[in-house]
C-alpha cells in the first residue's frame, strides 16, 4: 500500500539519511532509493550507477547510491482537473528589480553580447505543511511531469515536478528535447504562438543540434509540437540519434540547456551569475536515474528452429531538468521561476510570465 511506502520514507528521513523517491511522466509506479549512511559522493566519469542530482552552476554531480529499492502504485488525478489557483503577485515589490534585470539583459541581447538568456528569481514563502505532504499533492496535480522528493543532510530538501527531460538513453540510442515558450492554460482553448516564443524555441533546437554535432550519427528533429505542464503550456521538439561517444562528454554539451541559460552558453551563464543577485543552486540543475539496468526479453525466430525467448540486459539513464522545483528550508519555501529572454521581449510580460510560472509551485504550497 501506498501508506507503507510513506511511512518507509518517513523512517528513513527522520534518520535524516539520504533518500529520493520519484514518479516518471505518465507512470502510477512511485519508486524509492535510499542510501545507508550520509556520505556525499559524487559523479565522476558518468560510468556510476544511481540517482543523481546536478546544481545549475557544477561539475561535480551528487549521487545517492542504490543501497536499497522500494516501490508502490499510486493512483494520480487526471492532469485536468487542476485547478489553476492563485499566483504568487505578493512577491511584487521584486518586480522592479527583475523588470530592470531584463532591459539590462535586452540592451546586451542588441549589442551582440548573446541572442538569448534565461533569466530567473526567487520567491520565499512559509508554509506548515511537510515535505510528504507536498510530494503526494505534487503527484496528484502534475501526473504528466517527472515529479520527485530528494533529500540528503548535507545539502537539503528539494521537491519539483519537471516537464523537461535533459535526456533519456537506452544503451546507446539517445533522446533529448528542446522545449521553450510559455502560455497560460485556458480550459478547453489551445495555445497560440507568437513570433518571440517560436523563434526562442527555435534557437533552443537549434543549439542542441549544434553541441551534439559529431557526438551522435543518425540524428532525427521532430516536428514542433505544444506539450501542456499544469497550468502553462510549452513548445517542444525531440532531437534522437544514436551516441559516438560517452555519456559525460554529451551531458557537458547539453548541460546547461538553451532553456535554462541561454546563447551562446558561456556568456549567457556569465551574465547570469554576475546579475541574477541570487545563488541558483539546484534549480535548473538536472536529476535522475544514471545507467539503471533493466532486464528485457526478446524472441528471437528461425525457418529451422521453434521461436525462442531470451533476455538481454538494458543500460538505461533518464536525466530530467529542475525546473518547477522548491527547496525546503525549516518552515519555508524557496520556489524558483524564469522565463526566457530575446531582442523581441517585452519587460512586463516577462515579468508576467514568471507569476504565471509560479502558480506550479504555488499552489501545491497552497
Amino acid at each position: 500500500m501506498f501508506s507503507d511506502f510513506l511511512n518507509k520514507i518517513n523512517a528513513h528521513f527522520s534518520k535524516k539519511l539520504p533518500f529520493v523517491a520519484y514518479r516518471k511522466p505518465g507512470e502510477e509506479m512511485v519508486k524509492a532509493i535510499f542510501q545507508k549512511d550520509d556520505e556525499l559522493h559524487h559523479i565522476k566519469s558518468y560510468t556510476e550507477i544511481g540517482f543523481v542530482f546536478n546544481a545549475f552552476d557544477s561539475t561535480a554531480p551528487i549521487l545517492l547510491q542504490v543501497d536499497e529499492k522500494f516501490e508502490a502504485v499510486y493512483q494520480s488525478k487526471n492532469e485536468s482537473d487542476i485547478s489553476v489557483g492563485q499566483s504568487l503577485k505578493k512577491d511584487i515589490d521584486k518586480k522592479e528589480f527583475y523588470i530592470d534585470f531584463v532591459k539590462k539583459a535586452i540592451e546586451k541581447i542588441n549589442k551582440g553580447v548573446f541572442e538569448k538568456v534565461v533569466l530567473s528569481r526567487k520567491i520565499e514563502i512559509a508554509t506548515s505543511r511537510k515535505p510528504l505532504e507536498l510530494f503526494q499533492t505534487l503527484l496528484a496535480m502534475y501526473p504528466s511531469a517527472f515529479c520527485y522528493i530528494w533529500y540528503h543532510p548535507k545539502v537539503g530538501l528539494w521537491l519539483g515536478a519537471t516537464p523537461e527531460i535533459l535526456l533519456k538513453t537506452e544503451n546507446k540510442r539517445i533522446t533529448t528535447m528542446s522545449l521553450a515558450g510559455t502560455k497560460a492554460y485556458i480550459l478547453n482553448e489551445e495555445p497560440v504562438w507568437e513570433e518571440k516564443e517560436v523563434n526562442e524555441q527555435a534557437l533552443v533546437t537549434q543549439y542542441i543540434a549544434n553541441a551534439l554535432d559529431g557526438k551522435i550519427e543518425k540524428a532525427i528533429i521532430s516536428e514542433r509540437e505544444s506539450i501542456r505542464a499544469g497550468n502553462v503550456w510549452h513548445l517542444r521538439s525531440s532531437i534522437s540519434g544514436i551516441m559516438k561517444t560517452n555519456l559525460k562528454e554529451i551531458v557537458g554539451a547539453l548541460h546547461p540547456t538553451p532553456a535554462v541559460c541561454g546563447l551562446p552558453k558561456e556568456t549567457s551563464k556569465a551574465f547570469i551569475l554576475k546579475n541574477e543577485g541570487y545563488k541558483r543552486e539546484y534549480y535548473t540543475g538536472f536529476l535522475g536515474e544514471l545507467n539503471f539496468k533493466e532486464e528485457k526479453e526478446r524472441t528471437a525466430t528461425s525457418r529451422n528452429q521453434e521461436s525462442k525467448a531470451y533476455k538481454t540486459i538494458i543500460t538505461k539513464s533518464r536525466l530530467f531538468v529542475n525546473l518547477r522545483c522548491m527547496q525546503i528550508m525549516d518552515k519555508k519555501v524557496m520556489i524558483y521561476v524564469g522565463g526566457g529572454v530575446t531582442n523581441k521581449s517585452v519587460p512586463e510580460k516577462e515579468w508576467e510570465e514568471t507569476v504565471i510560472k509560479s502558480t506550479t509551485m504555488g499552489n501545491v504550497i497552497a
